[in-house]
Parts: C-alpha cells; sequence; structure tokens
C-alpha cells in the first residue's frame, strides 16, 4: 500500500488540527486498546497501573502520539523514517506486530470521536492507509 500526495496531504491537514490533542488521543487510543483487547496488557506488566488514564497510560500515549508524529514528518519515507522504532519493537521490545494494527485503529476511532467535524470520508480514508503503512513500516524489522 503506498500513499499518495492527496492521502499525505490529507494527512497532514488533519495532523494540524488533531496534534494540539495528541497527548489526549494517545491516552484514550491506549486505555482503549487495553480495556477492549486485553491480551495486550501482556506488554505492560510492568507497570502498577493499567487502569485507564492512568499515569503510566498517559506517559506512554504521549509517546505513541510522539511517534505518530514522526511519522508524519517523515510521511515520504516511513520505512527509513520509523526504522529505529522498528528495530526497539522487534529487538528489544519484542511486540507482536499485530498490535500495531490493533492501536492504530484505537488511534482511529479515537481521533473519530474527538474531530468528527474534521474526521471527513477523504480524511478518513487517508488517516486509515496512513495508520496501515505506519503499522507496516514499524513491521520491517520483523521480517
Amino acid at each position: 500500500m503506498s500513499l499518495t500526495d492527496t492521502d499525505k496531504a490529507a494527512v497532514r491537514k488533519l495532523w494540524g488540527v488533531i496534534s494540539k490533542s495528541s497527548d489526549a488521543i494517545g491516552t484514550d487510543a491506549l486505555g482503549r486498546m487495553l480495556s477492549v483487547y486485553p491480551q495486550t496488557k501482556t506488554y505492560f506488566s510492568h507497570w502498577p497501573d493499567l487502569s485507564y488514564g492512568s499515569g503510566p497510560v498517559k506517559k506512554h500515549g504521549k509517546t505513541i502520539m510522539d511517534g505518530v508524529a514522526l511519522a508524519v514528518s517523515k510521511i515520504d519515507d516511513l520505512k527509513k523514517g520509523l526504522l529505529e522504532l522498528s528495530e526497539l519493537h522487534a529487538f528489544k521490545l519484542r511486540v507482536d506486530p499485530s498490535n500495531f494494527k490493533i492501536l492504530t485503529h484505537c488511534i482511529l476511532v479515537v481521533v473519530a470521536t474527538k474531530f468528527p467535524k474534521e474526521f471527513t470520508p477523504e480524511a478518513h480514508v487517508a488517516l486509515d492507509k496512513f495508520l496501515a503503512c505506519l503499522s507496516l513500516s514499524l513491521s520491517e524489522k520483523y521480517r
């Protein structure tokens, strides 16, 4: 899957609006993932509190969205731009790459609920494609 110039422009435009709320988006998306997909909690068993909105969830939600911000800035070459994150998740953290799809789906849901006016059908398809490409890029070092 590749992003067209139209997709990239739509993602950048949407990011320009939602980036101001990225910490809240990350917290909500991670909290949603841990609640709806409890099998994902295994990667965070060292946290003292996995509840929705807890300190560790907020902190990692911000980290996640910092990664999304990096991906937006590297949108023209996600594989190269996200190489370090791919290596971290593959070799050190050993996260099952199927979880990237779960998390990016949760990000999509949160953006849709928090920004219904901006989440047009065009923005939806562009963000969905972008997040799929982001997931694939993070999975690069697993191959």
